[in-house]
């Protein structure tokens, strides 16, 4: 029931942010000059015929509000329009690259978690000694490279230099390995440091103590005391990581030619392709507001104390 009544209350909220992201995202396109017309001729000639006919087609000689009334209440019934440029159905569009850019941000997510919380974990139990100096060090390393710089690194080692995998493309598994791991390592770093601070501060607590005077083993002391009790600061770090899977990839699947969302975004942009921006824009919305749900909601399954307070 608390649980349900915390569903219901974000889920209103995000009907609110929603709106006004969206109202943002469609002034903001419609604020520069040189609109979605100009993408379309190109470099072609135009006269101010061709203009206006293009203009009155895509109903761009609306006042703003109209224009907006007009697709908001196409959206509301799912109808997100047709592509300006491509002149095809928006959820058609993002329907064939969704799973390519899902494909990629789950698959950089599992290395993610598989190796920041583990090497957090490692780094907080052995303070000061020289496994938590080296996992720092690495991870500082890695939280600092661009994920462009590391996305070009790997392709040219394992791709280009030892043949390791394809150099670009979509196909099979091994055509996602070297994006998701470009897109992992600077997430797991930030995972790393996250949870080794939270490792450290459980560490110190009175019933770690005690555990350790009742001559429990490391791997107890992991399990039933520092993996849990840390986990609240860590599935916020990674529930963060995994709606910037899918709405931030830009960079690697532009270095890996990935068709997927974030190289569409960057073109629809680029083409002032506005009901497609305005579908994506949303999405992206979506997206981050259901990570923080879902975050909310294991904070609530992992530990009983948020649960209380929710309740009181």
């Amino acid at each position: 029931m608390i649980i349900a009544k915390l569903v219901v209350r974000r889920l209103a909220a995000a009907v609110v942010v929603l709106f006004v992201l969206s109202v943002i995202t469609f002034a903001l396109l419609a604020l520069p000059e040189g609109g979605p017309e100009r993408a379309l001729l190109g470099n072609r000639p135009s006269t101010p015929e061709v203009l206006a006919a293009i203009r009155a087609k895509y109903l761009l000689n609306e006042p703003f509000l109209m224009q907006y009334w007009n697709w908001f209440t196409h959206a509301i019934t799912g109808d997100f329009g047709t592509s300006i440029t491509a002149r095809q159905p928006v959820m058609t569009m993002i329907g064939q690259r969704f799973p390519i850019t899902a494909t990629l941000g789950f698959y950089a997510l599992v290395l993610t978690v598989l190796i920041g919380i583990p090497a957090g974990l490692a780094a907080g139990l052995r303070r000061g000694k020289l496994v938590d100096k080296t996992i720092t060090l690495v991870s500082l390393v890695f939280m600092s490279a661009p994920a462009f710089a590391l996305a070009l690194l790997l392709l040219y080692v394992f791709a280009v230099a030892l043949n390791w995998f394809p150099v670009y493309g979509i196909g099979d598994l091994n055509h996602f390995t070297l994006p998701a791991i470009a897109l992992a390592l600077g997430q797991a770093a930030v995972l790393v440091r996250q949870t080794r601070a939270a490792a450290l501060d459980i560490g110190g607590q009175d019933y770690i103590t005690f555990a350790r005077a009742r001559g429990l083993g490391r791997s107890p002391i992991w399990g039933r005391y520092s993996l849990r009790n840390s986990a609240l600061p860590v599935l916020t770090v990674a529930g963060l990581i995994a709606a910037g899977n899918l709405t931030g990839a830009v960079f690697v699947e532009q270095t890996f030619s990935l068709p997927g969302l974030g190289s569409l975004l960057v073109q629809a942009v680029g083409q002032k392709d506005i009901p497609l921006v305005q579908a994506l824009v949303l999405l992206g919305g979506v997206v981050m507001i259901l990570a923080n749900l879902l975050v909310d909601v294991a904070y609530m399954i992992v530990d009983p104390r948020v649960r209380h307070a929710t309740a009181a």
